[in-house]
């Protein structure tokens, strides 16, 4: 197995005593290295959280045969477990329409070599935004959307997602709502970013919205989407005071820019396996 490799479980069960070194154990037992350990305890549920990152440098079971392994110690404690390696990385469908903002800095820190991840194709209801991913190498596929055909279309865009192995979808300010046979497709795996000004003002041009009212806080949120409209797990969220002296046209910029970073680290977390999800929570791991 290549050094650099790594394998990560995330865990949640409820809380007993020894549970930590039940895993540890599990994974020293084995020859592994643990290079982080992060858990958390919910009182109130009586929950045990935990990330668990070791090296595969000098592991002596095979990939394979870890999660059939752990299964035993799994059960044992009622747990919930997924097991991730770092050499597979996950593959992602960026959706756009014609907003350019996120898919530029998506694509701009890929590119970089900051977002480690393949980047397969690009979907969009809408030609605009074909010149910004062809610049960038990706596949564009368009796939106009009326109501009439909104369900073949998308019935064609998740056999494009099967074909292209794709594991993750990014709304990149895809101004659509996703039918709930895409979600049930990618179950928290499906990750959108819109402002924070729900459900205050909703509908067209919200910044606007916001002027008239004189809002002093913008802000963004990232989260993953569900079949419940913008209701999904919160994944991280920002904000920035405004004032008095900010145009609309601030508004719609620094907005934009919240968007951009709130979105960027989300994924990072999740490309990372840094975020577990229980009912409709995060955990997000450091």
């Amino acid at each position: 197995m290549p050094s650099s490799d790594t394998a990560t479980l995330l865990i949640h069960c409820p809380d007993q005593p020894g549970l930590v070194h039940d895993v540890t154990g599990f994974i020293f037992s084995h020859g592994g290295n643990i290079l982080d350990l992060e858990q958390h305890i919910d009182p109130l549920g009586n929950l045990f959280f935990m990330r668990v990152e070791w090296s595969l440098e000098k592991f002596n079971l095979e990939k394979e045969e870890i999660d059939s392994r752990f299964s035993i110690l799994g059960r044992r404690h009622q747990m919930w477990w997924k097991l991730h390696f770092a050499s597979q990385r996950k593959r992602l469908a960026l959706f756009v329409s014609k907003e350019s903002h996120c898919l530029y800095d998506l694509l701009s820190r890929h590119e970089a070599g900051e977002l480690p991840v393949e980047i397969p194709l690009v979907v969009s209801n809408h030609e605009v935004l074909r010149p910004a991913a062809e610049r960038f190498g990706i596949p564009f596929h368009h796939f106009p959307i009326t109501p009439a055909n909104k369900a073949a279309q998308e019935d064609a865009q998740i056999a494009l997602l099967r074909e292209h192995s794709v594991d993750t979808v990014v709304l990149a300010r895809y101004m659509q709502i996703v039918s709930p046979a895409l979600i049930r497709e990618f179950p928290d795996a499906i990750l959108n970013i819109h402002h924070s000004f729900l459900p205050a003002f909703v509908g067209a041009k919200p910044y606007h919205q916001a002027f008239e009212r004189g809002v002093k806080i913008i802000g963004a949120t990232s989260h993953y989407v569900t079949e419940d409209l913008d209701q999904g797990p919160i994944i991280h969220q920002d904000v920035m005071r405004v004032s008095h002296d900010n145009s609309v046209a601030d508004l719609v910029r620094l907005g934009k820019d919240l968007e951009k970073t709130v979105l960027a680290k989300a994924l990072w977390w999740h490309v990372m396996n840094r975020l577990l999800v229980y009912r409709n929570k995060t955990v997000v791991f450091s």
